[in-house]
């Protein structure tokens, strides 16, 4: 059986409308002058292996020191770092990999996200990936939402989706990446993909959190259709 991915997002945004993610506090940066793509960025890294709940409790935290932009996180001690990010968990490598990453930045762009963001998409993925404790997911997540490049992340709750409906691939991360992305690029413009992606990634993220858990509550699943869990 095919699996019809564009049936998939049109099916999950008749459900959930347009979720605009990834949520930034745009009223803090009004207020501050600081770029919303660091917000993405950070929350990228603090997101692994946690809640987003979680995340918010940890920029909150960064957000009440004024901390939130590129210099500061850079300057910072990282003891202090390491205790404002607590509630994201793994705090101690986290804090070691916004440290890296902002320093990257730092010395590679002069803190220009606009230098950084310039890069063709594959060439910043894999620089992106040479920098400790950034993974597909991150990278992805970063090139997508803050640098705005038609990418599609690929999530724990991706997976999980992928392994209840019949699907057309092997499930590691590449090989999703892979068959999302041929499949939407057959019936949207090429510039159209970064919303697209964006939008889907999104829709899974809800489908994942209000039916698909981890013991999945199927009724009302506006995926009940295809999915093959018992």
């Amino acid at each position: 059986m095919h699996t019809n991915i564009k049936k998939i997002h049109l099916t999950l945004k008749n459900r959930y409308n347009n979720l605009n993610w990834w949520p930034v506090d745009k009223a803090y940066h009004i207020k501050n002058k600081t770029d919303p793509r660091f917000e993405i960025i950070i929350g990228a890294v603090l997101t692994q292996n946690t809640s987003w709940s979680n995340v918010e409790k940890a920029l909150s935290n960064i957000k009440s020191k004024n901390m939130l932009d590129l210099k500061n996180i850079s300057n910072v001690k990282i003891n202090l770092l390491k205790e404002l990010i607590k509630p994201s968990g793994f705090f101690n490598q986290k804090a070691k990999r916004l440290k890296e990453i902002t320093n990257h930045i730092n010395n590679n762009y002069n803190g220009n996200l606009d230098d950084f963001f310039k890069k063709e998409m594959f060439e910043l993925r894999d620089e992106l990936l040479s920098i400790n404790g950034i993974g597909p997911e991150t990278a992805d997540s970063i090139i997508l939402y803050a640098g705005k490049k038609p990418i599609f992340v690929v999530d724990a709750y991706t997976r999980r989706i992928c392994e209840r409906i019949p699907f057309d691939t092997k499930l590691s991360y590449d090989e999703i990446q892979y068959y999302f992305q041929k499949e939407l690029s057959k019936v949207y413009k090429k510039d159209q993909l970064t919303l697209v992606y964006n939008q889907l990634h999104a829709e899974i993220v809800n489908l994942a959190k209000d039916y698909c858990r981890k013991k999945p509550y199927c009724d009302d699943c506006p995926l009940r259709y295809i999915c093959t869990f018992e």
